[in-house]
């Protein structure tokens, strides 16, 4: 799953990138070229099965992110769009800070502003593509030509009248035919959104909810630079905050796509694997290896709260509170596993 990091210059996004994966923007990068890093989905339930079963080795979640170039206004520069179009989810980097010393392109703060224009962005991309494939399918209907995909045309209308009301393409009800249709054509308006908002340090905790995050990249370096656990708390706790900004995006971007995490334990590794959620059983365990889903047989399910009540493993399964599920059992977020497989 990747996320694309979009904005406009002097959003933040740059920064939010780098906090994020821990990876320097490098020198060499050209104009137009977008950058790729990994960052781990901190998750306290990992923290504590890692403490209580002392593992060798200790495996988050990750989320991949992309850095794509930033955004232009009116059609001059595709760079932007061709990266977006390759993301599974789009994350808006809106710019809500004031400073003297970073300038604004548009020469004021405006927020408001600045999300609209990104969203009308991103719906004259998709009009400007259904339009042009639109025109494309009546010259081939003229040639006797094959009318393309069934249902692209009927969805594309469909799509169109849509967007030209100012709606993404997500809004649109599509058959699954239609959708499959037009599916190849990367429409970006069929993406879910993130809404960032790069706020100043007296902001970080008034998050708006309903697929919006606030978060300070200024203050995120202070954060990082704290390294002692407990000290860290204190200094989230003085602005308000449980958790990091960097946690609460990762978090909603692993929300937003639609993604939870189950967790295998034992001496050597405790692990999140990443699904979707209504993933059954041997899809799940597929996400470890492949001959699991294959040669499924059964998967024995230890409960996060019983595991964190008793304590081990084995304590849960003398308590005889572990479960025994098969294939069409639907693993749940938080959910300890162990498959039994056969190939």
């Amino acid at each position: 799953m990747k996320i694309a990091l979009l904005g406009y210059s002097q959003s933040g996004k740059k920064a939010l990138f780098e906090l994020l994966t821990g990876r320097a923007i490098p020198e060499s990068r050209k104009p137009g070229e977008e950058v790729e890093g990994i960052s781990p989905v901190r998750d306290p339930r990992v923290d504590t099965l890692s403490r209580l079963c002392n593992p060798k080795k200790t495996t988050y979640a990750e989320n991949n992110y992309v850095l794509c170039p930033d955004v232009s206004e009116g059609g001059t520069d595709r760079a932007w769009l061709d990266a977006a179009r390759k993301c599974d989810l789009l994350c808006l980097v809106v710019r809500s800070f004031e400073s003297d010393d970073v300038y604004h392109p548009r020469g004021a703060i405006d927020p408001v502003g600045d999300l609209q224009r990104l969203q009308a962005e991103l719906i004259f991309a998709d009009m400007e593509l259904a339009e042009r494939r639109l025109q494309r399918m009546e010259k081939e209907n003229r040639a006797g030509q094959s009318p393309g995909r069934p249902g692209e045309e009927e969805a594309l209308r469909k799509g169109m009248a849509v967007l030209e009301e100012g709606r993404p393409l997500l809004s649109l009800d599509l058959e699954s035919h239609e959708y499959e249709a037009v599916k190849s054509l990367d429409l970006l308006t069929f993406i879910p959104v993130l809404i960032v908002h790069n706020v100043s340090e007296d902001d970080v905790g008034g998050d708006a909810g309903g697929g919006s995050v606030h978060v300070s990249a200024l203050l995120e370096r202070e954060i990082m630079a704290v390294q002692d656990v407990a000290e860290r708390a204190d200094f989230l706790s003085s602005y308000g905050l449980s958790e990091s900004g960097l946690d609460r995006v990762n978090a909603a971007a692993y929300d937003a796509l639609g993604l939870m995490s189950f967790y295998t334990v034992g001496p050597d590794e405790v692990r999140a694997w990443t699904i979707r959620k209504g993933s059954t059983a041997p899809i799940s365990g597929g996400k470890i290896h492949t001959d699991i889903e294959r040669g499924f047989i059964r998967v024995e399910i230890i409960k996060y709260p019983d595991f964190l009540e008793l304590g081990s493993e084995k304590a849960v399964k003398d308590a005889g509170k572990s479960e025994t599920r098969g294939r069409d059992y639907m693993i749940q977020d938080g959910d300890i596993c162990h498959f039994l497989f056969n190939v």
